[in-house]
């Protein structure tokens, strides 16, 4: 209960500001005013300057004003109506990664562009499904990048996981075959695998992602069985370009979204999850290894909106 409470104020400091923008926002709003369609344009401005997106900010708005135009309303009244329709949004993609022991390893393919925080991501992951007990193998497969594979091997000291690395400009097909085989011999219960970010060159990235598939599947032919998007808050709506890109590379099938302790657009994983759907695996509030930590909907709609955890 501790650490939940620990990590529960570590969201809120990590989303303060956002919640201050939407908080002191609110507040200016709704200073002894009745709910109109003035006042609720004011409110869908200020949630689309969060980067919560005009769809789901207008959804928002509509949902209330239902019932309560004309009438006098205060501004944790609304910051709490906020919250709870945010987390309602939120719920259907709060999934934690869960490995299925069905699949021994439980292999998962890291992707993102660089900056995103991917590797950091990964070695976070590892520590948490260490402490959960379980196996872990990191694949250094980002080989453009000689500070990715020195990176990845501080997490793998740190957090007592085999890491598979090679030299820069490996081939990281053939990276990735190999930490299979290491990660299938340890008995490992999960494979992590890091690749190259680089999107200036998207034809190059697609090719080595599918050849990175395609090899892996010779050892285990329903591998990967994950493929976790990292995405960084900070870049705002442009996130929604990266999943659409990542999503013509390769079949997403879910999100990590770091560094809301940097942005005010805290907003934009409200409008990531309600455009694309896809399961928010974790989320990152800093820079410690604990401060990566699985979704939850109502607790993030909460820190969003500057209000306790319940």
């Amino acid at each position: 209960m501790t650490e939940k409470r620990g990590w529960l104020g570590r969201l809120a400091a990590g989303l303060k500001r956002t919640s201050s923008r939407l908080s002191e926002g609110i507040a200016g709003i709704f200073v002894k005013r009745r709910l109109d369609k003035e006042t609720l344009a004011e409110l869908e401005d200020l949630l689309i300057s969060a980067d919560l997106g005009p769809a789901t900010a207008a959804k928002l708005v509509e949902e209330l004003g239902r019932g309560r135009l004309d009438k006098e309303i205060g501004e944790q009244e609304i910051r709490e109506i906020l919250a709870a329709s945010i987390a309602k949004l939120l719920e259907p993609v709060a999934k934690a990664l869960v490995p299925d022991p069905a699949h021994k390893p439980f292999v998962v393919l890291v992707v993102g562009v660089n900056g995103s925080g991917k590797t950091t991501t990964i070695g976070k992951l590892a520590q948490f499904h260490r402490e959960a007990g379980r196996r872990v193998v990191l694949a250094a497969g980002d080989t453009f990048r000689a500070a990715a594979i020195e990176q990845l091997k501080i997490w793998g000291e740190r957090t007592g996981t085999t890491v598979v690395a090679g030299e820069q400009g490996a081939d990281p097909a053939g990276l990735a075959y190999d930490a299979l085989v290491k990660a299938k011999a340890e008995g490992a219960d999960l494979l992590l695998i890091d690749t190259a970010g680089r999107l200036h060159n998207k034809a190059h990235l697609m090719d080595e992602l599918a050849k990175v598939i395609r090899v892996i599947r010779k050892l285990d032919p329903t591998a990967p069985h994950e493929c976790l998007l990292v995405l960084d808050a900070t870049v705002g709506q442009n996130a929604h370009q990266q999943v659409e890109t990542f999503g013509n590379l390769v079949q997403v099938s879910g999100l990590v979204v770091t560094k809301l302790d940097g942005t005010a657009r805290g907003g934009v994983l409200v409008a990531l999850a309600q455009r694309f759907g896809l399961p928010v695996r974790a989320i990152g509030v800093g820079e410690r290894a604990d401060d990566l930590r699985p979704f939850e909907a109502a607790s993030f709609a909460r820190s969003l909106l500057g209000l306790p955890a319940e």
